[in-house]
Parts: C-alpha cells; sequence; structure tokens
C-alpha cells in the first residue's frame, strides 16, 4: 500500500478552553482531490492552519511522506512541500508577476526563471512574467498563487473555496489544471461550499462538524442526501420545530407580517455584484433570516441595500419610498442602518470612547453650539444602560472591551439613529457563547419595538433560532423562502449548499 503524502491522527486544537478540533484523522494521497466541507465554525480553517503551519495543535500526530512532523512556522511547511492558496490571493499589486512568484526565494534569478517557465509551460497556460499584478483578474492571481506553491516544490496544495469569485469559464479552467496536477502525483485539499463542484472534482471527501468529522470516504458513497446529513446535528429531524429561545413566551410570538401592512423594506427584483433578480418584503417587527455559504451574495445584497456597492437594476422601497438614488448616509437618515459583518474595519473606532462610538452615526443631529456634550454622553450612557455593555465608564477606549462588548457598543451606534429597519450582517461572530446570548435578546428586543430586522448569518443555527422567516440564497440566487413553520436546519442547510431543487429564476 503507498504512503500518504499527508496523515492526520487524533488532532485536537481548543482556544480559551473551547474545543474546535476534536479527534480529526484524515490522510491525503498522491494524485487525489480530497473534498473538505464545513458549515461555518466546523473547524475546516483551524485543521488547514495546522498542517500549514499557523497553529500548533494542542495534541495529534501529523506524518509527512510517513514521517512524523511537527512545524513552528509556514517555512517549515514550505519546505515540506505544502501550500495553501488562500481564498483572497495575496497579492503584492505593484510587483510584476515574477516578482510575486519569487518572493522571499533566495535561488539565482536565472535558476528560478527556468523553474517557473518549465511550470507555466507544463500546465499550458499564458502568463506574462513582467505584467505588474495590480492589472491582474482574480483567476489570474490565482494561477500566480498555485506557481508560487509550484515553484517551491510543493506536492500538497491547499485550494480554499477557490472558486467563490470566478466565473463559469474561469471555474473550468480551474478545473483543468487541478486535473492536470493530479496526474503528475500533486495531493489537493480542496475546501468548498459547492456539493456540485464535489461530485465533479473529488476523488474523496470529509464532512466536519463542531470539530469532528461526521461522514468520510470515496465521493463514489456520496449523495447529496448524505452530505447534507453529515452536516446537521443528528437529534434534528427534518420536521423538528426550530423556534426555543431563552424568553418563555417566544413559541407564541406571532409575525406582524399581514397583507395590509406596508412592508418596512421591499426589494423587487435587485441585481448587483453577485446576486440577481432578488425580490422580497420585510415587514415591522419581524426578523427575517438570510442563509447561505461563502460566495452566496449575502453581505454584497446587503452592501448594496445600504448603498455602499451599486445595483445593476431593480428597486429598493422603504417604506414604499424609492431609496436606491439615496447615499448611504442619506439612507440612515430615512431610517435604514447596516450593522457590517467585519467591525474591526467597518463598524468601530478602537481607540476613541464608547461615548465617541456611540454618537458617530448621529453627531450631525446632535444641537449645540459647541460640541453637545450633555447630549453625548446622556445618550452613551442610557445605550450602556439599556444594552448592559460591561466598562468602566463611557469614556473607555473600545478597544479595551470583550468582543461582545465590542457588538454592543456597535449596535448602539447604529440604534442612536432610530432605525426603522435594521441589517445585522453576522451580529455574533467571534464572541462568546454568554455574549452570543445577550444579543439574541437585544434583536428580540429590537423587534419587539417594532424594528424590521435582517439577519445574516454562516450559523445555521442562528438562522433557525432567530428568524421568523428565512431566505435562503445560493451562488447569488434567493433559491427558497422558508415560513415559520417550515424552518428545520436540515431545510436551511440542503438549500444553502445547493442541495434543493427550487430557484427563483
Amino acid at each position: 500500500m503507498n504512503t500518504p503524502l499527508l496523515e492526520i491522527q487524533q488532532m485536537y486544537k481548543q482556544f480559551s478552553g473551547n474545543p474546535v478540533l476534536r479527534g480529526i484523522d484524515i490522510s491525503l494521497n498522491a494524485g487525489e482531490v480530497y473534498a473538505v466541507v464545513g458549515g461555518n465554525g466546523a473547524g475546516k480553517s483551524t485543521l488547514m492552519k495546522i498542517i500549514t503551519g499557523l497553529y500548533k495543535p494542542d495534541r495529534g500526530v501529523m506524518k509527512i511522506r510517513g514521517i512524523e512532523v511537527s512545524f513552528s512556522n509556514t517555512s517549515d511547511a514550505h519546505h515540506h512541500g505544502i501550500y495553501l492558496v488562500p481564498q483572497e490571493p495575496l497579492i503584492f499589486p505593484n510587483m510584476t508577476v515574477e516578482e510575486n512568484i519569487t518572493i522571499g526565494l533566495s535561488e539565482n534569478n536565472a535558476i528560478l526563471r527556468g523553474k517557473i517557465d518549465t511550470i507555466i509551460k507544463r500546465l499550458g497556460w499564458k502568463l506574462d512574467l513582467q505584467r505588474h499584478a495590480y492589472s491582474l483578474a482574480i483567476a489570474e492571481q490565482q494561477l500566480v498563487e498555485i506557481v508560487r506553491g509550484l515553484v517551491r516544490e510543493a506536492d500538497i496544495l491547499i485550494l480554499d473555496e477557490p472558486t467563490s469569485t470566478l466565473t463559469f469559464g474561469e471555474i473550468e479552467s480551474l478545473f483543468r489544471t487541478i486535473k492536470q496536477l493530479t496526474a503528475d502525483g500533486i495531493g489537493v485539499f480542496y475546501i468548498t461550499h459547492r456539493f456540485s463542484e464535489i461530485f465533479t472534482l473529488a476523488n474523496k471527501v470529509a464532512v466536519l462538524r463542531d470539530g469532528v468529522i461526521t461522514a468520510q470516504g470515496q465521493i463514489s458513497e456520496f449523495s447529496y442526501e448524505r452530505l447534507i446529513a453529515g452536516l446537521v446535528p443528528e437529534n434534528l429531524s427534518a420536521e423538528q420545530s426550530v423556534h426555543e429561545t431563552e424568553d418563555e413566551d417566544q413559541a407564541d410570538i406571532i409575525s406582524v407580517r399581514q397583507t395590509e401592512v406596508c412592508p418596512a423594506l421591499k426589494l423587487r427584483d435587485v441585481c448587483g455584484n453577485r446576486f440577481s433578480q432578488i425580490s422580497f418584503d420585510l415587514y415591522p417587527g419581524e426578523i427575517v433570516g438570510i442563509a447561505g455559504v461563502v460566495g452566496a451574495g449575502r453581505t454584497e445584497l446587503a452592501e448594496a441595500i445600504i448603498g455602499l456597492q451599486p445595483m445593476r437594476e431593480g428597486d429598493i422601497f422603504l417604506q414604499d419610498q424609492k431609496i436606491h438614488k439615496q447615499s448611504p448616509r442619506e439612507r440612515i437618515a430615512s431610517g435604514l442602518v447596516y450593522v457590517p459583518e467585519d467591525r474591526h474595519s467597518h463598524g468601530i473606532f478602537s481607540i476613541t470612547s464608547i461615548k465617541k462610538n456611540i454618537t458617530s452615526t448621529i453627531l450631525h443631529q446632535l444641537q449645540g453650539i459647541l460640541f453637545p456634550f450633555k447630549q453625548e454622553k446622556d445618550l452613551s450612557r442610557q445605550y450602556v444602560c439599556d444594552l448592559k455593555i460591561k466598562a468602566l465608564n463611557i469614556d473607555q477606549e473600545l478597544k479595551d472591551l470583550s468582543g461582545g462588548n465590542q457588538q454592543k457598543v456597535v449596535l448602539s451606534k447604529y440604534l442612536a439613529a432610530l432605525p426603522h429597519v435594521i441589517i445585522l450582517d453576522e451580529p455574533t461572530r467571534g464572541i462568546d457563547a454568554s455574549a452570543r446570548k445577550d444579543i439574541y435578546k437585544i434583536i428580540h428586543k429590537l423587534k419587539a419595538k417594532g424594528l424590521a430586522v435582517l439577519l445574516i448569518s454562516s450559523d445555521m443555527e442562528e438562522i433557525q433560532l432567530l428568524s421568523d422567516r428565512v431566505i435562503v440564497m445560493h451562488e447569488g440566487w434567493i433559491v427558497k423562502t422558508l415560513e415559520k413553520s417550515e424552518i428545520t436546519l436540515d431545510r436551511i442547510t440542503t438549500y444553502a449548499f445547493g442541495g434543493g431543487k427550487e430557484v427563483s429564476r
């Protein structure tokens, strides 16, 4: 029997006491494409970061070609023939293609050029090595990343969601490249949320859930249904009701959505970057979840609704008024706010106070000849109290708060604008279980006050738990809308991963 290129045995990893990997066993052979699939937080990224030397495991064994290894950094992984092609290629835009490929290598330039030319010729690519990287399309950047790995003599490639930003033609070209590489004996870990790609490309598949491999084997042994079964917790059946929360009266809440009530937000045939023909209504006092996996187009849709991305066509109505010509600031003033996914880049001012963060969206509304300090203090104290933000005082810098309390400040910042509609994009990302419960309670209070809530989350259980209605997106399209009585975790997961038949096209 041939020795595997890479073998993982009983790999464990935890962060701050929370287990992320719990006894992973997986092996990759030469010439094999091994698909790895799992929901948000399943442990895929952590496993691959251990393989590439970014993380050290708590315990477990990793073998390369039968020899046990332990990596201290990514250079160790490169030395052993492992290379990760990330979802977002790490390209230096002002360098040439050749400079991007050879960065960090000390070999003679002529020798490196010969290696690159051989690789490109073998793969049948046309790649101008003197072209500046800023002019490359995403698909071309991925080619540069692959060459970067091959010139370092990698025979284990990890491709992380490689098709999430590619066109159909670019995907076909990438698949041809992968088949050429595996024909040369290279082994590929292929991380994806697209089931169709698994059945087209992979030899084997492993399904991760909550840090455990729930199913793995030859792709010939799998169906869509078996993949979905591996993603859904075993104690949930297809018909199980999902509206269970901490609040005793949650099961009795009835949606206010009625035909005679004007929607708070209405979309009609909206098309934009990575989404098409999106239509739905969102009513006051309703939580509508938007479910999907990486590449579904959810965040792009949210950014188009708030005006951060352009629409190609369609109409958006806020309380029956068209807003597609309004700026983001005008939309906020009209009662629409967006709490972004990446709070560190777009949601907070980390080195300023809680007070200044909370009032940052409404400074132009506060009255006074000089800066209205009293209004600012009163408003900040109100939200710190209402949202139970744990802080020394309102002048404490935001960077000194926990992730959960930072998220509460971000919510306060947008709630201070007194919105009618709030879009929450991954509202519990990166926060602990206790803070997550607090955020859930806040969301329910917003609903009880009559706000219309559009909830975007990669956590299917979060969508299941909070939503009155669920819109499932896949590859830019709405593939299914689940009414309250239809919402189950396995239905959400099935449609999110492309296993359903319905699509509104």
